[in-house]
């Protein structure tokens, strides 16, 4: 298995065209959530002092900056400019890599992600890329959407997707798999699972639905011009509003995360 994983993986596969844009400003926002709520996969990573880890993902770079506190060799990959600056500016290695074509070879003790894998769309293929770039016996770390993630929202954009004739495929551009089909994906290539499973998260977002779908749905909202957009915005958050806005006016995510630990077959 090692030799198979030194040579690039070749598989019948291209990743997916369209990419998710990010603003910077806009994450630090009505994204912060995403790092205040990574405790338990940070903790499944368990960085030590000296190890070589790869940030998957690693967006603004505050998780990659965490790792580099316990005393790790961290690099941070992302492909979103706008977040990698920021990242930069704390003073991170980080550089832009997409996580379907990773050229690194048996570089890694560790990578870790958080909330970045069901982004990229073609497990198969980063899952390859990520063998190939740890050393043998090397932890893939990661949290990412699970099976049914989002589903109250999704369900809104496609309705009023449908409604506005527009193309499906960017109306919710994410990867949300079960636990059995990602353990059967790890397993295929190339690692045991050490951990995996699905975990219930409703997240209060404290600026509202409209800051969540204009940061995490942009690849769909963008293909409206103003002011369009904005009353497409509107449309999703008030069919959303029944089911995920309190009396108070507090607004949930119906987020259900997949959180796993596996060890690159020797």
């Amino acid at each position: 298995m090692a030799a198979e994983l030194t040579e690039p993986a070749v598989l019948d596969t291209t990743p997916p065209t369209s990419v998710q844009q990010w603003s910077a400003s806009d994450y630090a926002k009505n994204g912060r959530f995403v790092q205040e709520l990574a405790g338990p996969v940070f903790s499944m990573l368990a960085a030590k002092p000296g190890e070589r880890i790869l940030d998957l993902g690693c967006g603004d770079g505050t998780l990659t900056a965490e790792i580099k506190a316990l005393g790790a060799n961290v690099l941070g990959v992302d492909l979103s400019n706008d977040l990698l600056a920021a990242a930069r500016k704390k003073g991170l290695d980080v550089r832009k890599a997409d996580g379907h074509a990773l050229d690194f070879v048996s570089e890694f003790d560790a990578v870790f992600s958080n909330a970045a894998l069901h982004w990229m769309r073609n497990p198969k293929l980063v899952i390859a890329c990520v063998a190939r770039a740890l050393r043998p016996r090397g932890r893939f770390v990661g949290e990412l959407g699970g099976h049914g993630n989002v589903a109250a929202i999704a369900t809104a954009m496609r309705a009023i997707g449908a409604r506005r004739h527009v193309d499906p495929a960017v109306i919710a551009p994410w990867f949300f798999p079960t636990e059995e089909e990602y353990r059967r994906l790890l397993t295929e290539g190339g690692f045991t699972v050490k951990e995996i499973a699905l975990a219930p998260r409703p997240t209060l977002l404290k600026t509202g639905m409209e800051g969540w779908l204009r940061t995490f749905g942009r690849s769909f909202f963008d293909q409206f011009p103003e002011p369009e957009r904005s009353e497409v915005v509107s449309e999703v958050t008030d069919l959303l509003r029944p089911s995920l806005c309190d009396t108070q006016g507090q607004w949930t995510a119906d987020h259900i995360r997949l959180r796993f630990s596996a060890e690159r077959d020797a």
